[in-house]
């Protein structure tokens, strides 16, 4: 279009009254120019990055309901069309499998699909998608390209023009065939036509787009057993009791967005089974029922599945279940007990192997259904240059399926091809972010034949697999360096001190990654020793890594002979100059047990506890200053507290105390309790039975925080 065409354009499109469909004309001009059957207009929400369908045209807006909308940043084409400004192309189900498993593991169906941005050069209005039947070429030819391009930008331009005018779009109703009853009705022709379909020896019904009944004639009637008046208008498979079964429905949608043609068998009670082939158009579907003689001969000395339904691959149901505890799966081995559970039973697996890579190396992450884990694990750390199915998938992202032993040895030595004694097996690559984070094998124990569409349900749901797999790998990998990180910054064991007794446990919280700032020390100096406990808030490597700072400059202001009160504030001003962001509670305490005295500073820290020779326990009330690193002005001052021979000094952080609908100062007099009764136990035996009483306090419950227990005695 030249710019005199464009300034042309500009009073008309400015014109345009409100109530205009302009975007279901222009879906509509655009689906013929291309010839595609089905699409839909996305708009981009005014105030938040979400993409909203506004019309849709040639199928049910059912078959896309779980994106009526979607996220701008989610993986999927309408949202990458708009993120990117760039036309996205997926030439068929099995690329629809590998790169958007959410889709096609609920549309697993042979359809092509492009999404185009709806943008000017400055702003992004949305995006548009159209599918094409399974028949279209693996790759969109330039001309379908030029013009989805085209009239894409012709509709940027006139929302951009709506735009300015503060024109909104007005709501518009989808795009599709009239209903098939009415219309043509009375004329002779038609008449005839009913005659003649009545005639027939087998069942003829008509559906709409929407799985309406518009026409059957009276041998289907006879077949279905339901009366012709209670069928028209209804659908087909809510009408039927005995086809109320998610896998009929899924024959229809697959012949709708397909455009090709489909078939399946249903059993009518009792015994008569009835074969149901659908021929699609883009208006609705004609569907022939016949008995199916050669079925029901096979099937009738066999026995009926125990419910007396069909069964079905992988429900919606479950599809449902499994994404919703995917989310929950934390490690690599949660992932792996959720596929055992969800996956493995739904296609009929009887065991299952997760492999990654390190290294070059073939890794075993998990595996589950094997009598004899070690035909498993010594593939464990195989070089990915060895030729085997394992290493093929994983290297590629390309899925293998290998129906029977024979087949599978054909292409691989029998060593490398066959160790688990198993027949049949589907090596289904993890993908994510377009990249493959392991391989998902699933062994059969018999031979298993992989249909077209198994195959594309099976490679979706790896998908979602993979997606939890790549957080789980992360997961374990933050886990091992915050744990190795943590035993690294935490004394090894307690030094022997003159004139002292020490123990010291720490345990992790159950949430988060089961690590945290607790932290505590115990150090000689200058013929006297010196003892710090604390928590840095948080549960993760930073606040481990800081914990460790913190440890650390203690130890260094301790060493250098500062005051108890000058530790504190040297600390503070660390923090202070870290810039963390965090906040730390700290109680540092100079010992001097020939004196029998200590010498104490708290940071808004739980107060010690003091276990007196004759069994009494108080609560030490000590001096104290702010948490550390809140502000540089803070002061900490110090209290001196006697220390007789035989005292226990108990030093702790707030988990051991503190829990969800816990009273603090009931559970400080419940601590007190414990220590009155424990006696002079050997300190050992005491701090594991302090940790141990609050574990069993606490059964069934997730810890919330983590616990450090310090405990001092005075010889």
């Amino acid at each position: 279009m030249s710019d005199g065409q464009s300034s042309a354009q500009a009073p008309a499109a400015a014109r345009t009254p409100v109530g205009r469909p302009v975007l279901s004309l222009a879906l509509a001009s655009m689906m013929d120019e291309v010839h595609a059957h089905s699409g839909a207009v996305y708009l981009l929400s005014p105030d938040q990055p979400v993409l909203e369908m506004a019309v849709m045209a040639g199928l049910p807006r059912a078959f896309a309901a779980p994106w009526e909308r979607v996220g701008l940043s989610a993986p999927l084409p309408v949202s990458e069309a708009a993120r990117e400004r760039r036309l996205v192309w997926v030439g068929g189900e099995e690329e629809m499998a590998r790169r958007y498993p959410r889709i096609a593991v609920v549309l697993p169906y042979p359809f092509a699909l492009a999404a185009v941005p709806i943008a000017t050069e400055s702003t992004v209005y949305g995006a548009v998608f159209v599918t094409w039947p399974g028949a279209h070429p693996p790759e969109l030819s330039d001309r379908e390209r030029e013009h989805l391009i085209a009239a894409c930008g012709r509709l940027a331009v006139r929302l951009e023009r709506a735009a300015e005018h503060s024109v909104s779009p007005h709501p518009e109703t989808d795009l599709l065939a009239a209903p098939l009853v009415g219309g043509m009705a009375g004329t002779l022709g038609t008449v005839e036509a009913a005659r003649m379909v009545s005639r027939l020896p087998y069942g003829l019904v008509s559906l709409d787009l929407h799985g309406r009944i518009g026409f059957v004639n009276a041998a289907a009637a006879e077949l279905l057993n339901v009366p012709v008046s209670r069928l028209l208008g209804t659908q087909l498979w809510a009408s039927v009791p005995w086809l109320n079964d998610p896998v009929y429905e899924d024959r229809y949608r697959a012949a709708l967005l397909s455009q090709h043609t489909a078939s399946f068998v249903a059993l009518r009670p009792p015994g008569e089974w009835l074969s149901f082939r659908l021929y699609p158009s883009t208006t609705g579907l004609s569907v022939r029922i016949t008995r199916s003689r050669a079925v029901s001969e096979m099937n009738r000395s066999a026995a009926p599945p125990p419910d007396g339904k069909p069964s079905r691959l992988v429900t919606m149901s479950q599809v449902l279940d499994l994404a919703g505890a995917l989310t929950e799966a934390v490690g690599v081995q949660d992932v792996v007990q959720l596929v055992a559970d969800e996956i493995a039973p739904a296609v009929g697996s009887q065991a299952l192997v997760v492999l990654g890579s390190q290294a070059n190396r073939l890794r075993v992450l998990g595996h589950r259904g094997y009598r004899d884990a070690h035909v498993v694990e010594r593939f464990d750390g195989m070089p990915l240059s060895e030729s085997t199915p394992g290493t093929q998938v994983l290297r590629t992202g390309v899925p293998a399926f290998f129906e029977s032993q024979q087949e599978l040895e054909r292409l691989y030595p029998a060593r490398l091809a066959t160790p688990d004694g198993f027949a049949a097996w589907a090596y289904l690559p993890l993908i994510a972010q377009g990249r493959p984070v392991g391989t998902c094998v699933l062994s059969y124990a018999e031979p298993h034949h992989f249909p077209t569409e198994e195959r594309v349900v099976m490679t979706s749901m790896a998908g979602l697999i993979a997606q939890a797999l790549e957080r789980a790998l992360l997961y374990d990998a933050k886990h091992r360096l915050a744990h190795g990180l943590q035993e690294a910054l935490l004394p090894h064991s307690l030094p022997s001190l003159p004139g002292i007794e020490a123990a010291a446990r720490y345990v992790p919280a159950t949430q988060g990654m089961d690590i945290g700032g607790d932290f505590y020390d115990l150090v000689g100096t200058q013929g006297k020793a010196a003892a710090v406990i604390g928590d840095v808030q948080g549960h993760n490597v930073t606040a481990a890594g800081l914990m460790g700072q913190v440890r650390t400059a203690v130890r260094a202001y301790t060493a250098v002979g500062q005051a108890p009160e000058e530790v504190m504030r040297s600390t503070n001003r660390l923090l202070l100059d870290l810039e963390a962001d965090l906040f730390a509670s700290c109680l540092y305490l100079r010992l001097d047990p020939a004196h029998g005295r200590a010498v104490m500073s708290r940071a808004g820290h739980p107060p010690p506890l003091l276990r007196r020779p004759d069994g009494r326990v108080r609560v030490l009330d000590l001096a104290g200053g702010p948490l550390l690193g809140v502000t540089a002005s803070a002061v900490y001052p110090t209290t001196e507290v006697a220390l007789t021979p035989g005292s226990l000094l108990v030093l702790y952080t707030d988990g051991l105390v503190e829990s969800p609908g816990t009273d603090f100062e009931e559970a400080l007099a419940d601590l007190g309790r414990r220590l009155t009764d424990a006696g002079d136990r050997p300190l050992d035996e005491l701090a594991d039975s302090l940790v141990h009483q609050e574990r069993h306090h606490r059964d069934g419950e997730e810890r919330l925080d983590d616990i450090a227990l310090l405990l001092l005695r005075a010889l």
